[in-house]
């Protein structure tokens, strides 16, 4: 029997949104202005594939984590080939890195991306199945000015789309020389209190148990304020550097707060750990007031992943740092007329066209404004003057231009000033010269 046909198909997937008008120009100008700033210090662009080898997320991320276990959007091609959607951006940089040779090249590499993710977990608002991401990578540099750099570079992100009262919290999680005695004292110290604690986290205690300290269950919280801290447990370098990168943010003016259980949700990490986050009862947009039983929200985390690339089957380590920035959480919450895109411009002109002659005659006007670089917008479908008009005052443009049968012959338009409802008639030739003195 032939299959019965999705009746849903109409409406969008769960998790997932249309981004039109405001929604998208926001999206837009948050990337814009993040990019610009990674640019000025020094990152370049990198966008990889959507798609990618299911095993690269397998690998990279660690098939005990939530995300691989529990969120992993996958597909088989039909020649057999496991493919997954694309969860975070770092496995992505790092595979094109080794792919690419860029060991070869000028050290470090700094990219900056953005784009869709996806990962298959409960919607909830700021939180889509389909999201968007910033993304900045420092590879090639075990330097911790570059941990510093990445934090610094986050906070005046955050700042210049209107974020004020962000909390950075950072964290040093060792490295595999030192790790291995906090993970056993940290595994004895839950295994006492193994009655108390989530299914999930008796689960990690046997796959990874640092785990444990990101879980969010609240049964599991009280447990988590007793648990052995990794700071303890530090190897000299690992120390060495946390105090560095610490210096670096104090001589930067970066407030940040040392927090203990911080461990991030991926296998690869080590050493720095940061999230940025807005404290309970921040205000949301177009809120008057402040609400003190809002929740707090992440907005970013990161940190350092020096062994990703042999876990990625490389024989080369490659030391590496980065962050990413949840984008859609951010426009809930930010004015988002500071993140307007600067190729979206107001229109000063709207264009009317009257009769065949004149819409032949129509992409030369468009092509001559927008060689000036004067926004116009006009309407296709509407034929009659009176209609054409009205769309014009309710656009609140200072400027009509009209292109009717008489002028298209005569290579004129009409020009009416929308303030004064003066009008006159100027060859085609001469149609910048007046815009510009209106």
């Amino acid at each position: 029997m032939p299959k019965k046909e999705n009746k849903n198909y109409l409406q969008t997937i769960k998790g997932t949104r249309d981004l039109i008008g405001n929604d998208f120009l926001s999206l837009q100008g948050f990337i814009e202005k993040a990019s610009e700033i990674a640019l000025y210090y020094g990152f370049r662009p990198i966008e990889t594939p959507i798609i990618e080898y299911e095993s690269l997320f397998l690998r990279g991320i660690g098939e005990s984590s939530d995300i691989v276990r529990k969120e992993l959007y996958t597909l088989k091609t039909k020649g057999g080939s496991k493919l997954a959607l694309r969860p975070e951006g770092t496995a992505g940089v790092m595979r094109s890195y080794l792919e690419k040779g860029m060991h070869s090249l000028p050290q470090p590499q700094m990219f900056y991306y953005s784009g869709p993710f996806f990962r298959h977990e409960k919607p909830q608002r700021g939180r889509w199945r389909e999201f968007w991401s910033f993304g900045l990578e420092i590879l090639g540099s075990k330097k911790s000015v570059a941990d510093a750099s990445i934090i610094k570079l986050t906070s005046i992100i955050l700042h210049e789309v209107g974020i004020e009262n962000a909390l950075i919290s950072i964290n040093n999680i060792g490295c595999p020389n030192c790790r291995s005695s906090f993970r056993r004292e940290l595994v004895n110290y839950y295994r006492k209190n193994s009655k108390n604690i989530c299914a999930n986290c008796r689960q990690r205690l046997k796959t990874n148990p640092i785990r444990v300290l990101d879980c969010k269950a609240d049964r599991c919280q009280i447990i988590k304020r007793g648990a052995p801290e990794t700071l303890s447990y530090l190897c000299a370098e690992c120390k060495k550097h946390f105090k560095e990168v610490m210096e670096y943010l104090d001589n930067s003016n970066v407030p940040y707060k040392i927090d203990n259980n911080l461990v991030r949700g991926l296998d690869y990490y080590n050493r720095t750990v940061f999230e940025i986050i807005l404290p309970e009862g921040y205000k949301k947009e177009g809120e008057g007031i402040i609400d003190e039983s809002t929740p707090a929200l992440a907005l970013a985390g990161g940190g350092r992943y020096d062994g990703l690339s042999k876990i990625l089957g490389s024989k080369r380590e490659v030391p590496a740092v980065g962050v990413g920035i949840g984008i859609d959480r951010l426009l809930e919450i930010i004015d988002r007329k500071k993140v307007q895109p600067r190729i979206i411009k107001k229109p000063k002109v709207f264009f009317i066209q009257l009769g065949f002659e004149a819409k032949l005659k129509s992409f030369e006007i468009i092509e001559i404004l927008r060689q000036a670089k004067i926004p116009t917008i006009y309407s296709l479908s509407k034929d009659t003057l009176s209609a054409q008009l009205a769309q014009a005052e309710k656009s609140s443009v200072p400027i009509v231009i009209i292109l009717g049968q008489k002028e298209a012959l005569e290579d004129s338009v009409i020009i009416r000033n929308m303030d004064n409802r003066s009008q006159e008639t100027v060859p085609i030739i001469k149609l910048l010269e007046k815009i510009k003195k209106i």
